[in-house]
């Protein structure tokens, strides 16, 4: 089993301050050193701040974020959940082709397409695994470039 070592505040600069108001937030919705990222995104639209903010405090509080909306990570046993589309919308295919940026697309352009297009977020990602496009810059800060 692997050995979940908790350096995620090691993340971040020395000195990194924690926001006691997204703390206390994040701390309520934390359970069994977790929070999902529909929870974090939450936390973020209700005290009007931006989902790294939540992030950077979830880091700092050493918790593991979990159930990506996206189906990336965070989910047992297989880890992630999303898997290629059977088949993608020409539209579906041309938004994610106008959005890649050195051959990826942002998580929240993802989200974008998501609400443009009217197709749940899960959608969206599996349209990218399909077409071999990675997607990064986890808006939470969960996975980088």
């Amino acid at each position: 089993m692997h050995e979940d070592k908790r350096q995620f505040a090691a993340k971040h600069p020395k000195g990194t301050k924690l926001n006691p108001q997204i703390a206390r937030a994040v701390k309520e919705k934390i359970s069994d050193g977790k929070i999902t990222c529909a929870a974090s995104h939450k936390i973020a639209y209700d005290l009007k701040v931006t989902p790294a903010e939540v992030g950077v405090a979830v880091d700092l509080l050493e918790s593991r974020l979990s159930k990506c909306q996206m189906g990336l990570f965070g989910y047992r046993p297989q880890k992630r959940i999303a898997n290629p589309a059977k088949t993608i919308s020409p539209e579906m295919k041309e938004a994610i082709k106008n959005e890649l940026v050195d051959g990826r697309i942002s998580c929240e352009s993802c989200w974008k397409i998501s609400e443009r297009l009217g197709a749940p977020k899960m959608k969206v990602s599996e349209a990218c695994e399909k077409l071999e496009i990675k997607i990064s810059q986890c808006q939470l800060g969960a996975f980088g470039r």
